[in-house]
């Protein structure tokens, strides 16, 4: 009878474990491979940590807690303007909003945050701001107004941020700037940026081999997550090396490019009349009213006092903004030529000096002020608390007002030629010459103020003002 040799017994793991063998390779000492529900390949130069197999939740997500840094700042009220919106510029509007710095983001609203967020519509989201390489920085040229700085974001926005504490603001400046700082710093990962794959439920680490003679043979993960695990990592490195790169181009374009004295200087820069700090264009010409307002009025003195509609009916807007490039580019203007023949034309650029002025023509700060003095009944009381704001204003605003009412008085006295009255011109030149710093949002309100007052300072226009030579 034959010997026939027995097969070996088999024997059967523990409960629960899994064993696998691994042929055909040998492997350095110490790098074992274990088969898990997924897996985390991390840097080679950052030592593991001791795992526990017996929490089966644990989440392999904490190995990169210690990396994430959160610069966060509870909500609190500041002045906020958005100026530029993708590079294109934005008219200058105030408003006093809810800030909130939560993980690299800026988050505006209306109200308090709770209440915003009790009041938010299903499906929208608040106004938020990415700081990932944005630049922060104080200024002063963008805003009349103190202790304001200006956030710029990699998509072209502008915002400026403001508040008359400097404490209040220094602290949201210092701590955006530490966001800023941290988010744009890249991603901040030790081991030089190397990608770092982790996924949920992981409960241990498999080292990747940087030398390709060591191979282990193991089940092979399907070719479609291969691909796509091999494409977040060149993704990744590649990702993080262009934006360094473009950061880097930047600050040597930024510290590089010359100042804009030195272009004005060669001529490649003009300063323009329109869109001008009254001031600032009263000092360069060496005047107290601006000569475009000049030759404006001498012009519609001249043969516009008549015209029907005078500064009611608006002149073509092409030929207005030819004329108002002419201005801009300090050319020879004469007003009497016959490309200006329509005289609605010279009103409508004049309106539009006027209302494109970064503070208008009666100033923010006193805005409030005349807005009480007209709330006044007494009709002398009123005169005297409007003649007294008037002699307070900057010597440039003083005289450049006075012209302009004086003039207007004028267009008044022709009402039956021109149809216009003091309610037409004051409806007209209300909102052009003063409106409020800050949108509160009683605009219907506000516009009712500024009527009143241009209407009540033309009819008294020799009471407050004086006689037109003083």
């Amino acid at each position: 009878m034959q010997n026939v040799s027995k097969p070996p017994a088999l024997v059967l793991p523990p409960h629960g474990a899994v064993a696998m063998r691994i042929k055909g390779s040998t492997t350095s000492s110490g790098e074992r491979l274990s088969q898990t529900k997924s897996m985390v390949i991390p840097d080679l130069e950052t030592p593991q940590k001791p795992i526990n197999r017996h929490r089966r939740n644990q989440s392999q997500h904490n190995v990169g807690q210690g990396l994430q840094f959160h610069v966060d700042l509870q909500g609190e009220y500041l002045n906020k303007a958005k100026i530029s919106e993708g590079g294109k510029k934005l008219r200058k509007n105030w408003t006093s909003s809810w800030v909130v710095l939560c993980s690299g983001e800026l988050h505006f609203y209306k109200e308090s945050k709770q209440e915003a967020l009790a009041n938010l519509k299903p499906g929208c989201k608040p106004d938020g701001v990415d700081l990932c390489g944005a630049v922060i920085d104080w200024t002063s040229e963008k805003s009349s107004r103190k202790n304001v700085f200006q956030i710029t974001t990699r998509s072209g926005d502008e915002f400026l941020l403001q508040s008359d504490d400097y404490a209040t603001i220094s602290k949201w400046h210092d701590a955006i700037k530490r966001a800023v700082d941290k988010s744009s710093s890249g991603d901040a990962r030790p081991g030089g940026g190397k990608a770092t794959i982790v996924r949920s439920n992981s409960t241990e680490c498999l080292t990747r081999q940087a030398s390709d003679s060591t191979k282990i043979k193991a089940k092979e993960p399907k070719p479609e997550n291969r691909r796509s695990i091999m494409f977040k990592l060149n993704y990744s490195a590649s990702d993080s090396a262009d934006k360094n790169g473009v950061k880097n181009r930047l600050k040597k374009f930024i510290s590089r490019r010359p100042s804009m004295k030195t272009l004005q200087e060669k001529g490649l820069i003009k300063d323009c009349v329109f869109g001008c700090h009254l001031l600032t264009l009263c000092q360069r010409e060496g005047t107290t009213v601006p000569r475009f307002v000049q030759l404006c009025v001498k012009e519609v003195e001249k043969r516009g006092l008549e015209a029907d509609g005078i500064y009611r009916v608006s002149g073509n807007l092409s030929t207005i903004q030819k004329l108002r490039f002419l201005v801009d580019q300090e050319e020879e203007l004469n007003l009497g030529d016959s490309q200006w023949e329509d005289i609605h034309v010279i009103t409508g650029a004049l309106k539009m000096f006027f209302r494109e002025l970064p503070e208008p023509l009666f100033p923010f700060r006193f805005f409030d002020a005349f807005v009480e003095a007209i709330k006044t009944k007494e009709q002398k009381q009123k005169i005297q608390a409007l003649k007294k704001l008037v002699h307070q204003l900057p010597k440039p605003n003083h005289n450049t007002i006075k012209l302009l009412f004086h003039h207007l008085q004028r267009v008044l006295t022709k009402s039956r030629q021109n149809l216009m009255s003091s309610q037409g011109i004051s409806i007209v030149f209300g909102p052009t010459l003063m409106w409020p710093e800050l949108d509160t949002g009683n605009m219907a309100v506000n516009m009712v103020y500024q009527n009143q007052i241009v209407e009540f300072m033309l009819i008294e226009c020799q009471e407050i003002f004086g006689p037109e030579g003083k």
